[in-house]
């Protein structure tokens, strides 16, 4: 059996670099090849999902890209370059305003009373956002109800597999039991 590879890195690199919705572009799974419909966040939804964390605490970008990783399960994480001109979008608008560190030049947003105004005339669509990104109201989750903590799990054994065999090569011992170690968990997984 070769399929250890799922189609978790490509998603990645085959999203629509105009995926926070602003340009229609695709989210989770859309894109080139990428397995069918359903963008993470819709048409300028990316925009209500920064200005609800930012509301909820300031950050960075560096942090915010990481925070939506996080609640999806790092199953996607948006681009910088969608990510950056949003929140430069939301600067303009009024609704952010930025604090330049010292010590790097790092920028962290803080929503204005505009901002709050703009969330809360347009909370339900913001709640719709967040409660995607959680997971959705059913508590399915982004990827088809994986949680996160088999998510991290699945790419922890494609990491170690990958290491183990870009190593030396296996002898006959060590491919046998290689392979019943694969076995032994298919096995154990078809039970629970």
């Amino acid at each position: 059996m070769r399929h250890f590879h799922s189609g978790h890195h490509h998603c990645r690199t085959a999203r629509s670099e105009h995926e926070d919705g602003l340009s229609g572009g695709r989210g989770l799974r859309g894109g080139r090849g990428g397995g069918g419909g359903g963008r993470v966040f819709g048409h300028g939804g990316l925009r209500f999902v920064l200005l609800q964390l930012i509301a909820d605490k300031p950050a960075h970008g560096y942090e915010l890209i990481k925070a939506i990783e996080d609640r999806l399960g790092g199953s996607y994480a948006p681009s910088p370059g969608v990510v950056y001109p949003t929140l430069t979008l939301l600067e303009e608008l009024g609704y952010l305003s930025v604090e330049t560190a010292d010590n790097g030049g790092r920028k962290r947003y803080s929503i204005t009373p505009s901002g709050h105004e703009f969330l809360a005339a347009n909370r339900e669509t913001a709640d719709a956002m967040m409660a995607r990104m959680n997971g959705g109201v059913d508590g399915a989750g982004p990827r088809g109800g994986r949680p996160p903590q088999v998510t991290r799990a699945i790419e922890n054994l494609k990491l170690a597999m990958r290491m183990r065999l870009s190593g030396p090569a296996l002898t006959e011992q060590q491919a046998h039991e290689f392979a019943a170690v694969l076995d032994s968990a298919a096995q154990q997984l078809e039970r629970i």
